[in-house]
């Protein structure tokens, strides 16, 4: 007993001294470069684009094709068209049934994918490198050979609005819903990529099949294939799977994206009765991919609110005890996507969070980031990055990025550099061009108990019940 009370005295003599030591953390060490090999690329005779990333070491291959067209062209009444008819890709060929599909593909040990994002649509694979060419056989057959049965699409439009009648009664999800009208109102980025259970109920099995006959063409597409193969093996490849595959004679059709600014109030309160806390969205316009200025966006956000050391949540959570969490980031899509900072809290403290997110963006406006800061925020980015392209899939997902906004693919060995060469006046420039001035405000919770403060701080507010809220409109209410 005696010997275990002294090693136990011992260690709470230790471990204080050990906390106070530990306060301050090391700086990080000096960043450096993710190397990945210089891709190869050919486009066959039809116009699909072949980029192949030889990476030996494992066994393993990652493939991504992907289609340059995604929910920015989903039709003004058929919101979650672009979403549906990726999903349903794999659920069935003229060859092959969804189960038929899933037992192949697990028979190689291999995984299939797929859906939409706002500017493309995708299927993914991962495989063995000794199966992979049995395996894109099965990519090849959902891209051009799906059937679209009115059996899969029924059961997997059940599924969605099922998952979305649970999201809109989710005051952080919802909150995103509403933020995407009150930003950008009727226009391609103002609806839910997911669509709303009336949209899905809109949409028939003729606006499936013609939304894939539309976009789905292989001069509007790119194949992107990384791991332990060579490039001229996939060349080969994509020759026998996907050479006659035909564009029909036609260009790619143009996609109208333009984000178009709403210009409905700039707060917007959904009044959900009894919710058990608030959630809320600051938004305004971000940037566009391709921006000239997206290294500096995105270390600009790295400080302002993207992790756990970052501003808003030491200021909302850390300091104040307001929120589990609060963040921020850009979507960068074809044409400017929102930029987005959210956090949920007490329906009491809606308020004095949406102002202390407000306050959070001027201090970067008007004060510049110390380099103690700027520093490791950096390195994380840096980390975050050379993780990423570790793997196949993260890989193809980087470079598939750059293929899709037309930007060099030598870029991905170019980021560390460039974030590394971003500075605190470029952040507080930056911020103050990009992040300061007029913002959409929306918040979900309790109007019962968000009232008051609400009324005090922002008079023009406009309120809406959650009866009467429709996501399918520009102004959010119902007629």
């Amino acid at each position: 007993m005696s010997r275990r009370f002294h090693v136990l005295a011992l260690l709470l003599l230790i471990v204080p001294t050990y906390s106070r030591a530990q306060q301050t953390p090391p700086p990080p060490a000096a960043p450096r470069a993710a190397r990945v090999p210089r891709p190869t690329e050919q486009t066959l005779a039809n116009g699909l684009r072949v980029i192949v990333v030889e990476k030996t070491g494992l066994p393993l291959v990652a493939a991504r094709l992907l289609v340059k067209t995604g929910s920015e062209a989903d039709p003004n009444d058929r919101a979650g068209l672009a979403d549906l008819t990726a999903s349903l890709l794999t659920k069935g060929t003229k060859t092959k049934s969804a189960e038929e599909i899933a037992l192949g593909v697990e028979a190689l040990g291999a995984t299939i994918d797929s859906g939409a994002g706002w500017d493309n649509s995708f299927v993914t694979l991962g495989a063995l490198a000794n199966n992979f060419s049995s395996a894109m056989k099965y990519v090849a057959d959902v891209v051009l050979h799906p059937t679209f049965t009115q059996d899969e699409i029924d059961r997997l439009r059940d599924q969605n609005i099922d998952a979305l009648s649970v999201a809109m009664q989710n005051p952080a999800q919802l909150a995103n819903f509403v933020a995407a009208r009150a930003l950008f109102g009727g226009g391609p980025y103002g609806h839910n990529q997911g669509g709303t259970p009336e949209s899905l109920k809109a949409i028939t099995r003729d606006d499936v099949v013609k939304f894939h006959r539309t976009h789905y063409r292989p001069n509007n597409a790119v194949l992107i294939v990384a791991g332990d193969v060579k490039p001229e093996t996939v060349f080969a490849l994509a020759k026998t799977l996907f050479g006659n595959w035909s564009s029909g004679g036609q260009a790619p059709p143009p996609v109208q994206s333009e984000s178009v600014a709403a210009s409905g109030p700039s707060v917007v309160v959904i009044d959900m009765p009894d919710a058990g806390q608030a959630a809320v969205v600051v938004t305004r316009r971000g940037l566009s991919r391709n921006d000239p200025q997206y290294y500096k966006a995105i270390v600009t956000n790295a400080v302002l609110g993207a992790g756990y050391s970052s501003r808003l949540n030491q200021e909302i959570r850390i300091k104040r005890g307001l929120s589990y969490g609060a963040g921020s980031f850009f979507d960068f899509r074809r044409e400017p996507g929102a930029f987005n900072a959210a956090v949920q809290t007490k329906n009491e403290s809606a308020i004095e969070v949406a102002g202390l997110i407000g306050g959070e963006v001027s201090k970067m406006t008007s004060t510049s980031v110390p380099e103690l800061e700027l520093t490791p925020r950096k390195a994380t980015l840096i980390g975050d990055f050379g993780r990423s392209v570790e793997t196949n899939s993260g890989l193809v997902g980087r470079i598939g990025t750059l293929a899709l906004y037309g930007l060099s693919l030598d870029e991905i060995n170019a980021f560390v550099a460039k974030v590394q060469s971003v500075t605190p006046a470029d952040v507080q420039k930056f911020a103050g061009e990009k992040l300061n001035g007029d913002a959409r405000i929306v918040i979900v919770g309790d109007m019962k108990k968000i009232g008051d403060t609400l009324k005090a701080a922002y008079p023009n507010a406009e309120v809406i019940p959650i009866d009467q809220l429709d996501l399918n409109s520009p102004t959010l209410r119902k007629k």
